[in-house]
């Protein structure tokens, strides 16, 4: 079996996502088979692996670290919020149920066997898993019915490693804290501290460490600084939503929804020095983009009522009828259609009058549709982004709903990839579709192709009358590998990583 050792933090956004997946880099830059592995996540953000199964995205991007192709293995039980009070639970990457808060909290231990098997199977396979725990290991309200923090450190047997976030200050008191609320033998689990998003001079810091040291009698095995690596993030936590947007030639606006998911289908934009993609919660904030992206949602009906009520919805349809282009993925793009019925209650219920910029129903289903797909566009030389046509797209899906085209509307709408193939298996079919300057497609990923991008941001500028031939594409494999080892240079860089060896060795 496999080594073991575990990243756990004592609040939620401490980075522990991000340092598992610095050390995976590190493990497979040392020659080691390395795996991540979170027995619960919840996210909003999700993959869908070559199988058709359903994972947390935190996972993908450590697996990426790591080497190795995503599986469902590393991330056997997601949760994706459906609202304040309840989730959708997927199992082995296949929807098990939807449950309110109380009674997954009731049922939740009911999955250990399902977490040991997939744990076991990945550890056969592997060298070193490096695990991550959830929020803050010393919930003391939860922790009878913990799975995802100490509870699996102990089935793994993984020394863990308790990370705090300094940026947002109380860093020691938090891991004082939190051993603090910690049992005796969790405790005893806890090899090591790391501050984590340190800014300044550590040797300011030093007697701040010396004191914890003394307080906890656990060595600091490491402080990190605010890496400025370009890393996919995890969920609805992003700085990305909030920071301060660079100028730039484009500006594109994402609708910030409330339940906004897969958001990471954008990130490709940030790539380029040409745009600045920023996300928009309200009508004051949206200004007069170039480009439009509705994106995909866990509730594609109640976040529409959302931009119904704060009168985003409204805004959009008049930009809209100004010729200006609009793109919706997933949920996005159901949004768009005329009409949204939900009859087995599988989001709001009932029926629901859409935006109308796209002829299309959408009925949602029993069953998820969970693909990996290739493609091309088919734009046939027609529409805002006619140029787009014959460029490759590579993606997967992900939803509840089906969107159909009335036949009396069919000679109104253009078709807007081909499909060639679904999860590996040759196909022939189609996929979205635009009306004009409105486009519609079920696709996460879509963008992810350079050539996607380097043509849309062409068009954009053309539009605007600047000149688009210095537009250069990037190949995103490529850029993702650089940051992967930029962060593993920085982990090595002020991490104990012969410490931190010696702890993966010895074990508990």
């Amino acid at each position: 079996m496999a080594k073991a050792i575990m990243i756990q933090g004592t609040m939620s956004n401490a980075g522990k996502s991000l340092l598992v997946a610095g050390l995976c880099r590190v493990f497979k830059q040392d020659g080691y088979s390395v795996a991540p592995f979170k027995s619960q996540n919840m996210a909003l953000n999700s993959f869908i692996t070559k199988e058709g199964l359903e994972m947390g995205r935190a996972q993908v991007v450590q697996a990426e670290a790591a080497g190795i192709e995503p599986s469902v293995l590393m991330n056997p039980i997601l949760l994706k919020p459906t609202n304040d009070m309840a989730s959708q639970v997927i199992v082995n990457g296949e929807v098990y149920a939807n449950m309110d808060a109380k009674t997954y909290y009731q049922h939740k231990r009911d999955m250990v066997p399902e977490i040991k098997k997939a744990y076991d199977q990945l550890a056969s396979q592997y060298d070193i898993i490096v695990l991550e725990g959830a929020g803050s290991p010393a919930e003391i309200n939860l922790q009878e019915n913990d799975i995802v923090n100490m509870y699996m450190a102990k089935l793994a047997k993984a020394p863990v490693l308790l990370a705090g976030d300094i940026d947002r200050g109380g860093v020691f008191a938090s891991l004082v804290g939190t051993m603090a609320l910690f049992t005796e033998e969790d405790r005893a689990m806890v090899k090591g501290t790391i501050i984590n998003k340190f800014r300044g001079d550590k040797t300011i810091l030093q007697p701040g460490l010396d004191m914890l040291e003394e307080r906890i009698h656990v060595p600091t095995v490491g402080v990190v600084p605010y890496l400025h690596v370009d890393i996919d993030d995890e969920d609805s936590l992003t700085e990305k939503f909030t920071r301060k947007n660079k100028v730039a030639l484009i500006d594109i606006a994402v609708i910030r929804l409330p339940r906004i998911s897969n958001f990471t289908d954008f990130n490709v934009f940030e790539y380029s020095e040409a745009v600045s993609l920023r996300y928009v919660d309200s009508v004051g904030q949206l200004g007069n983009p170039d480009l439009i992206i509705i994106p995909g949602t866990k509730n594609t009906m109640e976040d529409l009522l959302w931009m119904r009520q704060c009168g985003l919805e409204a805004a959009l349809i008049k930009y809209g009828a100004q010729g200006k282009p609009m793109f919706g993925i997933c949920g996005g793009f159901q949004m768009l259609g005329r009409e949204l019925k939900d009859p087995y209650n599988v989001e709001h219920g009932g029926t629901m009058k859409g935006m109308g910029l796209l002829p299309t129903t959408t009925v949602f289903e029993r069953e998820k549709t969970r693909t990996q797909i290739k493609a091309h566009f088919v734009t046939g030389g027609k529409g805002y982004f006619a140029a787009l046509d014959g460029v490759d797209v590579e993606g997967y899906e992900i939803h509840m709903g089906q969107s159909v085209v009335d036949e009396a509307d069919l000679n109104k709408v253009n078709d807007l990839t081909h499909i060639t193939e679904i999860s590996s298996v040759k196909a022939n079919q189609m996929a979205g579709l635009f009306q004009d300057n409105i486009y519609g497609s079920y696709v996460h990923g879509i963008f992810d192709k350079e050539n996607v991008v380097k043509t849309i941001v062409s068009v954009l500028l053309k539009n605007k009358g600047l000149d688009e031939s210095a537009v250069a594409g990037l190949d995103v494999k490529a850029y993702k590998e650089k940051q992967y080892d930029l962060l593993a240079d920085g982990l090595r860089s002020n991490m104990d990583m012969e410490r931190i060896y010696q702890i993966l060795q010895e074990g508990v």
